[in-house]
């Protein structure tokens, strides 16, 4: 008597007692659902228009750059005040500096104090009145502000001016008073005036985004409601509030016409309240008009410079918030 073992099962059978189960189908050769016409046409404008900026920017540094070659090459007799063009834009620079400086010590503060009264103290009324209030401030053309600066606001400053005098006229920053008030420090003051509504906005509306949980979670914890602010609404509002300080400064450092009505042009000097000093964009709106030659090279030049300033700025800014993107509403 022969025995036999099991039959194997047929090829693509499943052996007996198991259940087969249907590999899946390979997927199609084509990637994928074809993008729409809509979202090809979307992504192409998106990345025409970042190429674009690019270009803009490229063209105004090369343009810069090739005029004010021959500041480069020229003798230093040959420029402005005969010492070179280090000698003559040093000046320029510190004054821009310094008016942008002191713009960004005063503006910061009472922008951040005016955003949380917005957004976390005024009733809804009058959190909007205030808000249209600071944005329609940040419309006001620069000449309008100028005019203000040097008809209403340099006067009313010239008591201060000489009560810092006679306190502080052991530095050199606080001698010889100007008694029109046409200082480095009107004009300071008055940008951190200009500067207050970018501020303000950008400060409001990143506030407003923070997670309620968190304001929440601090409250139900106990803590009051500044207490709330400082832990919840500042840390998340911190990169939002770099941003907007940095769009402030980046206005400051270029604002012409303001200045320019407010300073009186004369040698520079180390001294806020004083008459004299200039910044780059007043030095360059008064004397473009008749520059010709090696004169409009070197204003040319001094652009480059604040072009430089600026984009140094904003480099630094942008590294500024990068180290802050990892917090988010979500930790």
């Amino acid at each position: 008597m022969s025995t036999t073992g099991p039959t194997p099962p047929p090829d693509g059978a499943a052996p007996s007692g198991q259940v087969s189960v249907a590999e899946p189908d390979p997927p199609p050769e084509s990637g994928g659902s074809p993008k729409r016409l809509g979202d090809v046409l979307f992504g192409g404008a998106a990345l025409a228009s970042g190429v674009l900026i690019l270009a803009t920017l490229a063209g105004v540094a090369t343009f810069l750059f090739l005029e004010a070659l021959p500041v480069f090459s020229a003798p230093a007799e040959d420029i402005s005040g005969g010492a070179g063009f280090f000698a003559y834009v040093w000046p320029l620079v510190v004054g821009t500096l310094i008016a942008s400086v002191i713009a960004l010590a005063v503006a910061p503060p009472v922008a951040v104090g005016i955003a949380l009264f917005v957004s976390h103290y005024a009733n809804r009324r009058v959190g909007n009145t205030i808000g249209f209030v600071i944005d329609l401030l940040a419309a006001v053309p620069s000449v309008v502000f100028g005019m203000w600066g040097l008809q209403v606001f340099a006067t009313a400053v010239v008591p201060l001016y000489g009560w810092l005098e006679d306190n502080l006229g052991w530095s050199p920053f606080f001698t010889d008073a100007s008694n029109t008030g046409r200082t480095l420090l009107t004009a300071s003051l008055v940008l951190a005036v200009m500067i207050l509504p970018i501020i303000t906005s950008v400060s409001r509306e990143v506030f407003l985004q923070t997670p309620s949980l968190h304001q929440e979670a601090a409250l139900a914890l106990g803590a009051t409601k500044w207490e709330m602010i400082t832990t919840a609404v500042l840390p998340f509002g911190k990169p939002g509030v770099i941003g907007g300080t940095m769009l402030g400064l980046g206005r400051a450092l270029g604002e012409t016409m303001a200045v320019t009505i407010i300073l009186s042009p004369g040698a520079f000097k180390l001294n806020l309240i004083g008459t004299g000093n200039a910044t780059i964009p007043s030095e360059i709106a008064l004397n473009f008009p008749e520059a010709s030659g090696l004169r409009l090279s070197e204003l040319i030049a001094a652009g480059l410079v604040l072009f430089l300033i600026t984009l140094a700025v904003n480099l630094f800014a942008r590294w500024i918030v990068d180290k802050r993107s990892e917090f988010s509403g979500a930790n």
